[in-house]
């Protein structure tokens, strides 16, 4: 009876990409030709291991891949690969550096002189091990330009000392914006983010990569409510609660409380973790109107305080905490929020958008509508544009079926 070959476990093999290339990297290696050589040996794994499963599949891996940068430095592949035909059923282990090689090769994709979009391009090429094909999908632009800007991102950081401590901060912003990037093409970004902040958070004790975990964690939950049938947005006030994730909720308030646990008064919580607790908040909330808005306000006010110059606050955070100040203040207050932010981060179109909220809020339909289409032309995103507009029709046709007015 002829024995039939083991299938690869293709999962287990991308696993361990990032620790072998990192592994490759931190030895000296040419970021470049080391993931040409892995890609080399991960080709050769698919061949052999079927048939002659190695007992140390990541020693395995660096060893080929280590052969396959000598065989390159030294013009003889043919040679070589002929006088090792038989030598690849299990190669004696390679010499693998301990340490954490996650975390070393985030670092490395992180790395200051890239440009966030190379950083990030890097990071799902190198620690995700996602194809260059299935990033261009995720970001919409060609697989060329995705491959020249992968390139352009290797040669930049070739010939630079990659075995210095780098900085956790980069590394959870780029992680952060894989997150925000959102659903696209055959890749999900945002789950793709959550596993590698998972991977994250293994190898460093941060409460601030927690923090990033939970926001993560607690904002994905929300996910299956957030479009309707037709893939039109939801607000969070008119989203079917029910459908939201749970489990999700779960575990990121878990991850927050653990974070939250190691902060003291010389070591406050940072960003992430601010925001994860405003998004716990919301998503603790049986309904819209149960949402427990001064608490809101307090986080956002400690969000808004991380920086005393008023030009470098996140717009998000400052238009948040309006918001919050409608909610709990009255909306006249949070219109005047909106007045003092214009001059600092522009009227752009969350900014109208906002003000439509509080309008609305405090009854003036007319008014809100306008601040809604507004929002609607400045915003250059379509589905946001879509929203936006649907919003100002919405209240444009409610205003002229109030009591009192005229159908």
């Amino acid at each position: 009876m002829i024995e039939e070959p083991m299938l690869v476990d293709e999962g287990a093999l991308r696993a361990l990409v990032p620790r072998v290339l990192a592994g490759l990297v931190r030895r000296g290696e040419d970021f470049d030709a080391a993931e040409d050589a892995l890609q080399e040996a991960l080709l050769e794994a698919l061949r052999v291991w079927p048939d002659n499963p190695p007992h140390n599949p990541h020693g395995w891996l660096a060893t080929v891949a280590t052969r396959r940068l000598v065989d390159a430095r030294r013009s003889e592949i043919a040679r070589y690969r002929r006088e090792e035909t038989t030598a690849y059923a299990d190669p004696p282990p390679a010499a693998v550096e301990q340490g954490d090689d996650t975390l070393f090769l985030l670092f490395c994709c992180c790395h200051p002189d890239l440009a966030p979009a190379s950083q990030v391009a890097l990071t799902l090429r190198a620690v995700g091990g996602l194809t260059t094909r299935e990033i261009a999908d995720a970001f919409y632009v060609p697989e060329a330009t995705m491959a020249q800007r992968i390139s352009r991102a290797k040669r930049t950081v070739r010939g630079r000392r990659l075995d210095q401590p780098g900085d956790l901060a980069v590394v959870l912003r780029v992680l952060y914006l894989v997150y925000t990037t959102g659903h696209a093409g055959r890749v999900d970004l945002a789950a793709e983010a959550i596993r590698l902040t998972r991977q994250l958070n293994l190898a460093t004790g941060e409460p601030e990569a927690r923090g990033l975990l939970a926001l993560m964690l607690l904002n994905h939950a929300r996910l299956p409510a957030r479009l309707d049938s037709e893939g039109r947005i939801v607000t969070l006030d008119r989203q079917d609660r029910s459908r939201w994730n749970s489990r999700e909720i779960a575990e990121g308030v878990r991850v927050l409380q653990s974070a939250l646990a190691l902060q003291t008064d010389e070591r406050p919580p940072g960003r992430y973790q601010i925001e994860a607790a405003i998004a716990a908040l919301h998503d603790d909330a049986a309904s819209a109107e149960e949402t427990d808005w001064p608490q809101i306000l307090s986080w956002y006010d400690d969000l808004v305080a991380l920086t005393d110059d008023p030009v470098r606050q996140s717009p998000a955070a400052v238009l948040g905490r309006a918001v919050a100040v409608g909610h709990v203040l009255g909306p006249a207050a949070g219109l005047r929020e909106t007045d003092r932010l214009s001059e600092v981060i522009g009227e752009r179109h969350r900014w109208y958008a906002v003000r439509g909220h509080l309008h609305e809020l405090a009854g003036d339909l007319d008014t809100a509508a306008a601040a809604y289409a507004e929002a609607s032309r400045r915003a250059t995103n379509l589905t946001e544009h879509d929203h936006l507009l649907r919003q100002a029709v919405r209240l444009r046709a409610a205003a002229r079926t109030r009591p009192g007015d005229r159908p």
